[in-house]
């Protein structure tokens, strides 16, 4: 859970200070692992998927440490959030 916490923390780190137009080209990336994230807390929670709110791609670094507190109360961080958190991380 800590190397998840860390780089979820690092990710974090690198867009909270995006302005509008370094968003363009990876929003809809970020949307996706927000997405991914949630629909693993709900998994780990028994609850059914739900959408995440469409916000202004600014919010998105809110919406990121959100659904990763949830996942995180949830129980054990799935091996796949993991992944996903590096791979965005990497690619941002």
């Amino acid at each position: 859970m800590t190397d998840f916490a860390t780089s979820v923390e690092r990710l974090h780190n690198q867009v909270r200070h995006w302005e509008g137009q370094r968003w363009k080209a990876k929003a809809e990336q970020m949307y996706g692992l927000v997405q991914l994230l949630a629909d693993l807390g709900a998994d780990a929670e028994g609850r059914p998927h739900r959408p995440i709110p469409r916000e202004h791609d600014m919010v998105l670094p809110d919406q990121l440490r959100v659904v990763t507190d949830d996942l995180i109360a949830a129980g054990p961080v799935p091996a796949e959030a993991i992944a996903a958190v590096d791979e965005v991380r990497r690619s941002m």
